[in-house]
């Protein structure tokens, strides 16, 4: 009698508190207490639910990481079969289309052309299409999107002293040039992309130094 009316006080208890709680049994046979904890399951499941995200988080960034390598081996087997430089490129494109480049990339989608960016001075932008093998102008095509960003690409140049095509040169000592950008996180600047590298060059002066700050993304990605 005494016995079953523990096990009932222990079951209410559980019932109440809505928590795991041990229960002993204790007789007259002299028996062992035995106890019962449901958490260890669970912290069992948490555990193995944890390690199948983090081998699904390193299994993405490794395909994410041969994607890249990927397009950047592609990239560079372009740029090096390539007549036409990215300042060539640039300089063409301004021939058909007078502005202000702002971006020169040599386009991996299947077109094997030199894409340049050209903002005219009503903030109006154009990529001009360049055949890296010809020089020769491919097409022209007006982006419609109505985000202005034309219009700051000016104003972050405004009184620049190197251009497009002059970054373009000046990072061409460091490797074949593959992409000119204007970076203008932070201090504005020309991002240039090389065969050998990233690095960044001054929009006064012409300075080319190295970005570390995409390397130092590759290894957060990573």
């Amino acid at each position: 009698m005494k016995r079953n009316i523990v096990i009932a006080t222990v079951a209410a208890a559980a019932l109440i508190g809505g928590g795991t709680v041990a229960a002993y049994a204790s007789g007259d046979d002299g028996s062992a207490p035995t106890q019962r904890q449901s958490n260890v399951r669970v912290a069992d499941d948490r555990d193995d639910s944890a390690e199948d995200a983090a081998e699904d988080r390193a299994d993405k960034a490794d395909d994410t990481a041969d994607d890249r390598d990927d397009d950047l081996t592609e990239i560079r087997s372009q740029a090096r079969t390539a007549q036409v430089t990215a300042a060539d490129a640039i300089a063409t494109a301004l021939k058909h289309t007078p502005g202000t480049a702002v971006a020169a990339d040599l386009d991996d989608d299947g077109t094997d052309a030199w894409d340049v960016d050209v903002v005219k001075s009503d903030g109006t932008e154009y990529t001009v299409s360049v055949s890296p093998s010809t020089g020769k102008v491919l097409g022209a095509q007006r982006d419609t999107d109505d985000d202005n960003d034309g219009r700051e690409d000016l104003a972050a140049l405004k009184g620049a002293g190197v251009d497009a095509r002059e970054a373009a040169q000046a990072a061409a000592a460091k490797g074949t040039v593959t992409d000119v950008d204007l970076d203008d996180d932070g201090p504005a600047a020309w991002s240039v992309e090389t065969t050998k590298g990233e690095w960044k060059v001054d929009l006064k002066t012409g300075k080319v130094t190295q970005d570390h700050a995409d390397d130092q993304d590759d290894r957060d990605d990573a």
